[in-house]
């Protein structure tokens, strides 16, 4: 089908064109570009690119427990919390006893037993036996502390390095910065089973930069390819027809593109066509399970977490830049109430599978050049929130003092970084703010946080705005 045969006839406008054409892929979605369509300026490109220096990590998994799981449950034992069990806490244990939810609820122990593990001697909750078993790969940071409180302002801030304005996604900022290896699959897939999570798109967003580097949804819930992308074929066309159709359409929107060469939302529709027709035998291998080994199935065990992880690794070996891996919609691990009944269920769901995906790298040789980083928003209260008429006790959210861990791309292995006070409410040693984790995070990848930047409205813009400083001590 030829441009010429359109000439004398009057153009269909773009809307009408996108809705009537047999593509099958119009809906998909997807904004990210192959540099070899000759479409893209290259200031969108997504070619790989090299880094301000050396890198330890190509690519990173980040394990999003939305809602704020308890660090004091888990990776942050306070023995003196038992010692004041639905007591008072003495103002001179919290740091600087300096926040009113700190007081007027009772201290609330932690039930579970903590003891050391592996070689490192780091002391992990009995909740996580699997983990345990990797707990000399991980790098525990027990000191981070956040601005927001809420979740969806404290999501936003950890994903965004913003709690309330539209910024540009970690995983946006680092394509931007690297590209993507993979020619036929985004740079940045985020994975969520039952839909979106608070916030939705904005987790991943990528706000001012060219639309081509924002996350791509997957609604890992599902298990057959036509459901985890929609419209990712077209029963009634083709793949020839629908490349026929694919070239046409490109024809028209670059004509269409000569006068409009600064409309970034137009440059990402027409680069998002070309990936999604090229992602669908692409996609269709990398979400197909039948290919993994018994073995590998009966490692990571069942379940959605289980499923989206071994998806996740076959993102990776596909050249996917950053998988975000959620562990459902809402804030699931936002445990007000209820925490001893509901808290055990929820680490049984995500023990087994992390801990099998982190050996699945390390035997496959991933790890060292793979970044894996989990934790939520913020963290929880080592004090009981006053529970409803209906529910037993659980904590509030904590902002200022919680746990995340890294493993792989460059972090040492079997460390822990600063600490909480006794009681676990604040960060007080080798504090590390979120803006200081996405330097960090930054810098593994041989990217300078302040060198990382685009211009927008008058300004440079970065990841970590005019804060952010690299955690030294942690780099391998």
């Amino acid at each position: 089908m030829k441009l010429s045969q359109f000439e004398s006839a009057p153009l269909l406008n773009r809307r009408d064109l996108l809705s009537r054409t047999g593509v099958g892929i119009g809906a998909i979605g997807l904004a990210n570009l192959l540099t070899e369509t000759g479409m893209a300026s290259a200031a969108n490109s997504l070619a790989p690119q090299g880094p301000h220096f050396a890198p330890k990590a190509q690519r990173m998994v980040h394990l999003f427990m939305n809602g704020g799981p308890s660090h004091v449950d888990l990776f942050d034992p306070k023995p003196l919390l038992k010692k004041f069990h639905m007591q008072p806490i003495p103002r001179d244990v919290i740091a600087d006893a300096r926040n009113a939810q700190a007081s007027g609820s009772p201290a609330f122990a932690s039930k579970y037993k903590f003891q050391p593990r592996g070689e490192c001697g780091i002391e992990v909750s009995e909740l996580l036996p699997h983990l345990s078993e990797m707990i000399d790969d991980l790098c525990v940071i027990r000191s981070m502390h956040a601005d927001d409180i809420s979740h969806d302002g404290g999501i936003m801030f950890m994903n965004t390095g913003a709690a309330r304005l539209s910024r540009p996604s970690l995983g946006s900022w680092m394509t931007y910065g690297l590209g993507a290896e993979s020619r036929n699959l985004p740079g940045f897939i985020a994975m969520c089973p039952d839909g979106y999570p608070l916030n939705e798109t904005q987790n991943w967003q990528s706000s001012f930069l060219p639309g081509v580097y924002q996350g791509t949804f997957i609604n890992s819930r599902h298990e057959t390819i036509d459901k985890l992308i929609e419209n990712i074929r077209n029963p009634r066309l083709t793949t020839q027809q629908q490349r026929t159709q694919l070239d046409l359409l490109g024809e028209l929107n670059r004509r269409h593109q000569k006068h409009r060469s600064e409309e970034g939302r137009l440059e990402a529709r027409i680069q998002s066509f070309e990936q999604a027709y090229r992602m669908q035998m692409e996609a269709t291998d990398a979400f197909d399970l039948s290919s993994e080994s018994k073995s590998t199935l009966e490692l990571y065990g069942p379940g959605q977490q289980a499923r989206q992880l071994i998806f996740a690794r076959r993102l990776l070996e596909r050249g996917v830049r950053m998988v975000q891996v959620w562990y459902g919609a809402g804030f699931p691990w936002d445990h007000h109430g209820e925490i001893e009944e509901r808290l055990p269920k929820m680490c049984a769901d995500v023990d087994r599978p992390i801990a099998a995906f982190l050996r699945d790298l390390k035997q496959r040789g991933l790890l060292d050049e793979t970044l894996v980083l989990w934790g939520g928003e913020f963290g929880r209260t080592p004090t009981s929130e006053l529970p409803h008429p209906t529910t037993t006790p659980g904590r509030d959210h904590n902002r200022h003092g919680f746990t995340v861990w890294l493993a792989g791309g460059g972090v040492k292995s079997g460390y822990v970084h600063g600490a909480t006070d006794d009681a676990g409410f604040a960060a007080i040693r080798d504090k590390v703010h979120v803006h200081d984790l996405h330097a960090t995070i930054l810098h593994l990848f041989g990217l300078d946080h302040e060198r990382l930047t685009y211009r927008y409205a008058g300004r440079d813009f970065r990841l970590t705005d005019v804060h952010g400083q690299v955690v030294r001590d942690i780099l391998a």
